[in-house]
């Protein structure tokens, strides 16, 4: 199991991907973060200095927005870590995503602009599918968001052979969902695995045979809080 998760963080050759993580910053928000910034620093220097301070001031929360700190998985084994940030909105019994039958779990965790937005794995395993959706962009903590909302489904089977779900929804605010992942990589607990920008929600599916830990209005940490657990 990892502690200090690093696998999932990119690693580009580029000057500016190396500063992104050693500053702990997700590389999607270093390259917009720092282009304000330095757009800001020219118009100082053109002469423009109140108009150049302001995007300069801009650039900072954006990059706070982008932050991605270090997490610790829990090192229990059979459990379901959230992979997101938030506040849980919904729990429910629901059928697989895309499919009839038996019920699954559905934990919903609602991302504000305030929470961090990098996401990591719920679970280990092999990944089966990665599928994205393109849909609406309506508020995110509204239930029927995971059916009509911008999504990314992505499913993962364990080396038990149970397969799990975890749907990226972009929200009203977000346009762009980062999914780092494709069919066939092999992921650990808490790897990152992508982001969403500006304010959206993460939807897990697991088997039924695994309780729910967690309760509505609850706050969550990705990688870190254990959102279920394998029934003994």
């Amino acid at each position: 199991m990892l502690g200090d998760t690093d696998i999932g963080r990119p690693r580009p050759g580029a000057i500016i991907g190396r500063i992104a993580g050693a500053i702990g910053i997700a590389v999607e928000g270093a390259m917009l973060s720092f282009g304000l910034a330095a757009a800001g620093v020219i118009l100082i220097l053109l002469g423009l200095k109140i108009l150049g301070a302001i995007v300069v001031l801009i650039a900072l929360p954006i990059a706070l927005f982008f932050r991605d700190p270090d997490r610790f998985p829990p090192k229990t084994e059979n459990v379901v870590i959230s992979g997101a940030d938030g506040k849980i909105t919904d729990i429910a019994e629901v059928p697989f995503p895309g499919g009839e039958g038996q019920l699954y779990n559905r934990v919903s965790v609602f991302m504000s602009p305030l929470n961090v937005h990098v996401n990591r794995a719920p679970v280990g395993g092999v990944v089966t599918l990665v599928e994205h959706t393109a849909g609406e962009f309506r508020a995110a903590f509204r239930d029927e968001a995971s059916e009509h909302n911008e999504r990314n489904m992505i499913a993962t089977t364990d080396a038990q052979g149970r397969i799990f779900a975890m749907i990226q929804v972009a929200g009203y605010l977000a346009r762009r969902i980062v999914c780092r992942l494709r069919p066939r990589d092999r992921i650990q607990p808490g790897q990152r695995i992508g982001l969403i920008m500006f304010g959206s929600r993460v939807d897990h599916f697991f088997p039924p045979e695994y309780r729910v830990t967690v309760a509505a209005g609850q706050r969550v940490r990705a990688g870190e809080t254990i959102i279920g657990a394998l029934e003994q």
